[in-house]
């Protein structure tokens, strides 16, 4: 039984090392391989992450020719990954890499295709508990994930559900609602949870933004739905208004109405926009993620 160790990278130059030494060690027992993918990290990941490629055999490296997002980077890293079961896990070294032992175990003894973790206490900045909180709930109503389940990043995932997901190529991978449509044998183990190791969250308002639309726009068309009614609504809206109007209840509503209706119209075209926009750059071949270096070929 082969286990894939998936670790997206960005800004780790601290922490990356140790956290490939301390896998090492905890999965010495196992036969493992580890898939490094610097995602355009402005600090010396890059550099450290050959050296480690150069140091350990299991140690695989992608580096990526620019930051295009955690997302990109894991399905990478997941494209590589030929493991029976892979783990993802970040660089910040929160989830101690013992802990991937029970999510092996959780995963193997169900027949699970993937095996979430979930904290007694967590760890994390405000920004990224706040940011959990809301995408836990938007994923509840949008992609159907169980309301009890906790959507962490480390994770276990089987081989045959790793085949289905990498089969999307599109700019926009978001991982878990690509597990959701593809299965729903699901589970979740409990595991200790740190206080980051060096540095500060990379978890920003901005990418909290970025993902919310992400989900909503490219894994849902509850918003079209939503201006669909919105449209049926104002329809019913208007015969009325044009019922008072014409017995001469209302007076000097006019310019209101056409304010009203105008936005209205305004938020639905970009609400449709932002679907347009997203199918253009899918369909233009904009890339989930381009290389830069590869150890894997280097070493061929």
């Amino acid at each position: 039984m082969l286990l894939s160790v998936v670790i997206p990278v960005y800004r780790g130059e601290k922490t990356i090392a140790k956290l490939v030494a301390k896998l090492h060690d905890e999965l010495k027992h196992l036969d493992f391989n580890i898939i490094l993918v610097n995602d355009g990290s402005p600090d010396n990941s890059e550099k450290v992450c050959l050296e480690l490629a150069k140091i350990y055999e299991q140690v695989h490296f992608i580096s990526l020719r620019k930051n295009f997002g955690e997302f990109n980077a894991v399905m990478c890293g997941l494209n590589y990954a030929n493991g029976n079961y892979a783990v993802i896990i970040d660089d910040d070294f929160q989830n101690p890499p013992s802990e991937i032992l029970k999510l092996l175990t959780k995963g193997q003894e169900g027949d699970y295709d993937v095996v979430y973790s979930y904290y007694t206490t967590k760890r994390h900045h405000v920004v990224r508990n706040i940011g959990s909180w809301v995408v836990n709930r938007i994923t509840t109503w949008l992609i159907h994930k169980p309301q009890d389940l906790y959507l962490s990043s480390f994770k276990l995932m089987s081989k045959d559900l790793i085949t289905e997901i990498v089969k999307y190529k599109g700019p926009y991978p978001y991982i878990d609602a690509l597990v959701f449509r593809t299965t729903n044998r699901v589970s979740s183990v409990q595991v200790e949870h740190n206080d980051r190791l060096e540095g500060e969250s990379n978890y920003t308002v901005k990418k909290l933004v970025r993902l919310f639309m992400i989900i909503v726009f490219g894994y849902s068309n509850l918003p079209i739905r939503f201006v669909q009614a919105t449209g049926l609504i104002l329809t019913s809206v208007s015969a009325l208004l044009f019922i008072l109007f014409f017995i001469n209840v209302l007076h000097g509503w006019g310019l209101a109405a056409l304010c009203f209706f105008s936005g209205i119209q305004i938020s639905a075209l970009g609400i449709v926009g932002e679907y347009i926009g997203k199918f253009f750059l899918t369909q233009n071949g904009t890339p989930q993620y381009v290389e830069k270096y590869n150890s894997l070929n280097a070493k061929q």
